[in-house]
């Protein structure tokens, strides 16, 4: 299985072409102003322009107003959309962009019901919850409350590093892996050697 890999918190090109180098399939950039990684939509349409081809810019957002969603997504046809928040499936469909919906996994949810929830999402982003937080919390959930039968491709997200990754592959064998802090120098500064040993720890048999 060749899972693929969204390196996500991206802040500047070279961290992005550092990555796609590495052969990351995704990069994500969060545009949640609370966010230790957050970046302007000019800055981040500034770097998609110049990825190379095959490589998916994925727009991170948090119960956002359409016009700066649509400040971001409206400046190039290459974007996918991750909703992080509280959004309803209609509220995500409405930009005519695939997109992924963030779910923050615990104890006793029905995950079987949250996704159907979303019957025009690409793929659902499965994350750790933390109270207040909306996602990056750096902690793994627990990865037996993935029901086997999902509808939807599975992104698996939540505390994975290049030590993690291949027994959360092993287990959940996700459509795709999504990691942040677990490849950084600094949050929004990325590490390239942990880079490459994730996304080889990934890909590899």
């Amino acid at each position: 299985m060749n899972c693929r890999v969204k390196i996500c918190g991206i802040t500047n090109l070279e961290d992005a072409m550092m990555a796609c180098n590495h052969g990351a399939d995704a990069l994500g950039f969060v545009f949640y102003e609370k966010s230790p990684r957050y970046v302007s939509p000019e800055m981040a349409n500034s770097i998609v322009k110049q990825l190379p081809p095959f490589v998916t810019p994925v727009a991170l957002f948090v119960d956002a107003d359409s016009s700066l969603i649509e400040s971001v997504v409206g400046a190039n046809s290459r974007w996918m959309i991750q909703f992080h928040g509280n959004e309803s499936e209609s509220e995500c469909r409405r930009y005519d962009r695939p997109y992924m919906k963030a779910l923050r996994v615990q104890q006793g949810d029905n995950i079987v019901a949250l996704v159907d929830q979303y019957p025009s999402a690409t793929a659902m982003l499965l994350d750790a919850y933390k109270a207040g937080v909306p996602g990056g919390t750096g902690e793994v959930f627990d990865w037996s409350l993935i029901p086997a039968d999902l509808s939807k491709p599975i992104v698996l997200a939540g505390g994975l590093t290049p030590e993690n990754i291949k027994q959360a592959i092993n287990q959940v064998a996700p459509y795709a892996v999504d990691v942040s802090g677990g490849v950084e120098l600094s949050k929004g500064i990325k590490s390239e050697p942990r880079v490459q040993e994730f996304i080889r720890g990934a890909k590899s048999e």
